[in-house]
Order: structure tokens, then C-alpha cells, then sequence
């Protein structure tokens, strides 16, 4: 999983409430486990006029005009605003797999459905949960100023705006261990590899049977 420190990017506005994980990523696209491609299906029922599937070539698409993250001002986008509750809906790992390989970093919002809060500590994402009246500041100022940029710092708990000013978050400290040293629920288990193998070895002296393996009749 890739480590979070200190990020800064773009910032592009998701100015809708109760932002599902239907929505963020539909399940027409859940048939794949491979954790690698969902970028360009992010927000897909929204981004594009024609429905989509999986293995469409995205140039084949008709985009949607309208939609935000198809303005150019904000291509190249790494930070998303967006308001209260978002990632609600179904529990789908998908949905911060999408975000991330889209290139989205960090999100901020006013409060975050539960499930996908978790979900995106594990997969590289930091949600951040900022109070509202700050939240409805940042869009009034991401919509009044072409290339406005956050600066997230995670070991601060601070997100730095463009004229100093800092914005303080709050963070579990196990949540932030493992995203400043990017550590998933793998990682951290193979941070004792040595102590499994040493483990493994022992037992096997001890009940040498388990080594042996039924041959297929």
C-alpha cells in the first residue's frame, strides 16, 4: 500500500450529499477481485452519457460535459471535496480501489458512512473529516479559484490552505501508524515473517504429519 505523509494537490468539488458507493463505482464492475483497473470507471453513471462495462475502452465513451471531474480545470485532481456522508450505500472495497487508481489521495467531508471511512484507511486513502461551515468554505473558494490546491499533512494533522491557514483533523493513531508507513492488513502481518516462518518450522518438528499432502485418487 502506498505510505501517506505529506500530499498536496488539486482540488475538485463533489457538491452532492449522500454519495453512494453505487455511485462511486456501479456493480457492473464488482465481477473483478483484481484490485487494479477501476480508475476509469469512477463515478461512471455519472461521468459518461452511455452506460458502461467492464473491459469498455474508455476512449469508446461519450463523456459527460457536465459532470465535474470532466471540466478540464480539474484534470489531475488528488484531493476531492464533498459533502455529508459520503461513500453510504453497500460496503463495496471497490469504491476506494476506484478512487485511488482514479488518482484521488485524500477526501474531505463533512462525515463519512462508516464502512467506507474504514475501507479507505485500508487501501491508501485518508478521509478527512473537517466541520461543515469549513467544508462549504473550501467549495466556495475550489469554485472561485482555477488550480486552488490543498496541502494535506498527515503526521501534522493539518490541511494547509493556500493562504497559510491550517485546518486541524482528527485521526486514530493505528489508523495513521499504518498510512504514514503504508502498512494494509497484509503488511502489518509481514512485518513478523520471521516469527510465522520460525513458528511454522517448530510445529513442523513437532507434528511432522502435517507436512504430507493427500495425492488426488
Amino acid at each position: 500500500m502506498q505510505a501517506f505523509t505529506v500530499h498536496k494537490g488539486l482540488v475538485a468539488p463533489m457538491d452532492r450529499e449522500n454519495v453512494d458507493t453505487d455511485a462511486i463505482i456501479p456493480k457492473q464492475f464488482l465481477k473483478s477481485i483484481a484490485r487494479t483497473g477501476f480508475g476509469p470507471n469512477l463515478f461512471d453513471e455519472w461521468r459518461y452519457l452511455d452506460k458502461g462495462e467492464p473491459g469498455q475502452d474508455p476512449a469508446s465513451r461519450r463523456p459527460n460535459p457536465d459532470f465535474v471531474l470532466n471540466s478540464p480545470r480539474y484534470q489531475g485532481a488528488s484531493v476531492l471535496i464533498a459533502r455529508r456522508n459520503f461513500g453510504c450505500g453497500s460496503s463495496r472495497e471497490h469504491a476506494p480501489w476506484a478512487l485511488d487508481q482514479y488518482g484521488f489521495r485524500a477526501i474531505l467531508a463533512p462525515s463519512f458512512a462508516d464502512i467506507f471511512f474504514s475501507n479507505c484507511f485500508k487501501n491508501g486513502l485518508l478521509p478527512i473529516v473537517l466541520p461543515e461551515e469549513q467544508i462549504a468554505r473550501l467549495f466556495d473558494e475550489v469554485k472561485g479559484f482555477v488550480g486552488y490546491s490543498l496541502t494535506v499533512d498527515l503526521p501534522r494533522q493539518v490541511v494547509l490552505k493556500p493562504d497559510g491557514s491550517e485546518l486541524p483533523f482528527e485521526v486514530q493513531p493505528f489508523r495513521k501508524y499504518c498510512l504514514v508507513n503504508g502498512f494494509d492488513d497484509i503488511g502489518l502481518t509481514l512485518r513478523h515473517a520471521d516469527k510465522i516462518k520460525a513458528f511454522e518450522a517448530e510445529r513442523l518438528t513437532r507434528m511432522p504429519w502435517l507436512a504430507h499432502t493427500r495425492t488426488a485418487v
